[in-house]
């Protein structure tokens, strides 16, 4: 994988192609941010980008560290040198994978390597895929995985070897998290590396990580996905471009999202959200129970979707009111139904409401019953749009 592969995110490319040309690397780096940005396709573009034979890889004047490196470095690894070729299969000798996983049968110290061909597979079909979509993709089901003391010797023992091809040697740790107090073990080894070594942690959540390794590392801040990037992607992928741009419009800037949402991203989401603000306003009781049976019959994700969606008009509403009509860039159908929720309710208003379709997201998530949490929402909404004091909490 090379950086034109990553989509979007420009400016940290940039940032670390720079950080190589002027010797600034450090030789630990973490990557930071929400899944569906890109942070592992990301380090493994750098891990090819520092093997490559023709840029970083291709140097003898010292090392990313120590030295001065040539003067004109091209922008993105080849792609087609032997170090590319392998460090696109995945295969490279000198690129090596750390990742949460499962024992295979019961007493088992399970490594990395035990799984490396279904690691393989992952990267070149699921390159923005979580830790869900990974464990699911072992046959995890139920199972929780972990990086495991046993993993910690062997990058200790694997990192301590000579390099196979490459100048350097390169971990890249997927979701460090799931170390705990094990990585303890990898401090000595991360404050004085080999010569040569590079690690590059990629992580959805900081906060989770031990301190002690996240104050060894530079970090490298993951934003999210522009709405624009996403839309080109999901165009190349044979989206209709209307349907591309509402999709990546409530993507939350992560491209795993819009790939889920690509998959239903036919659905008339204004006839549903029409038909249920309407019965709220009415106090249609019978119309609510009808459309509650309805939207909890769609699944899980279908009905995030929803809710991201509807989230997505209260924002359109919300900057309408505040940067006048004609300043953004949205559909006439989208633009006629946030200035019908401008009429209905105030800013006040629709940041409470907004605050509630957050929260009913992050408990479907969570495997809320899907009946109890619409008819919750629907009396909240209810109480949220006629101006009534909120009583009722999930």
């Amino acid at each position: 994988m090379i950086f034109s592969d990553v989509v979007g995110q420009a400016d940290v490319k940039r940032h670390l192609v720079e950080m190589v040309n002027h010797n600034r690397l450090s030789h630990a780096l973490l990557f930071t941010g929400k899944e569906g940005r890109g942070g592992l396709a990301l380090a493994v573009a750098l891990a090819q980008y520092v093997v490559c034979e023709r840029t970083t890889g291709a140097s003898s004047d010292g090392g990313l560290f120590e030295a001065a490196m040539p003067a004109a470095i091209p922008s993105d690894a080849c792609g087609v040198c032997s170090a590319c070729k392998k460090a696109s299969a995945f295969v490279h000798p000198d690129i090596h994978f750390s990742y949460p996983v499962i024992p295979k049968k019961a007493g088992d110290k399970p490594l990395s390597t035990d799984f490396i061909s279904e690691w393989r597979e992952f990267l070149k079909t699921h390159p923005y895929g979580n830790t869900y979509d990974w464990l699911q993709f072992i046959g995890a089901e139920n199972k929780q995985g972990n990086i495991t003391a046993h993993e910690c010797s062997d990058i200790i023992r694997k990192l301590n070897l000579k390099s196979f091809e490459s100048q350097y040697k390169i971990l890249i740790m997927w979701m460090p998290e799931y170390l705990g107090t094990e990585g303890n073990k990898l401090l000595k080894l991360i404050e004085e590396p080999p010569p040569g070594t590079l690690f590059l942690f990629v992580t959805e959540n900081e906060s989770l990580l031990l301190p002690t390794i996240v104050s060894r590392t530079q970090l490298i801040r993951i934003p999210p996905l522009g709405a624009d990037d996403i839309e080109r992607e999901l165009v190349k992928k044979g989206l209709a471009a209307e349907q591309a741009v509402q999709v990546a419009a409530v993507s939350d800037g992560s491209y795993r999202e819009s790939l889920q949402l690509m998959q239903h991203a036919g659905e008339d989401w204004q006839s549903y959200l029409r038909e249920w603000l309407n019965a709220i306003v009415k106090s249609a009781l019978s119309v609510q129970v009808r459309w509650i049976e309805d939207m909890s019959s769609l699944g899980r994700e279908r009905q995030k979707q929803f809710l991201r969606y509807f989230n997505h008009l209260l924002g359109l509403a919300v900057r309408l009111r505040v940067m006048g009509d004609q300043a953004l860039k949205i559909s006439e159908p989208e633009r006629d139904f946030a200035n019908r929720l401008n009429k209905m309710t105030g800013i006040e208003q629709q940041e409470a409401m907004m605050q509630e379709l957050d929260n009913a997201a992050y408990y479907i998530e969570r495997n809320a019953n899907p009946k109890m949490l619409f008819h919750a929402l629907t009396i909240k909404l209810h109480h949220i749009i006629t101006g009534k004091s909120l009583i009722l909490t999930i």
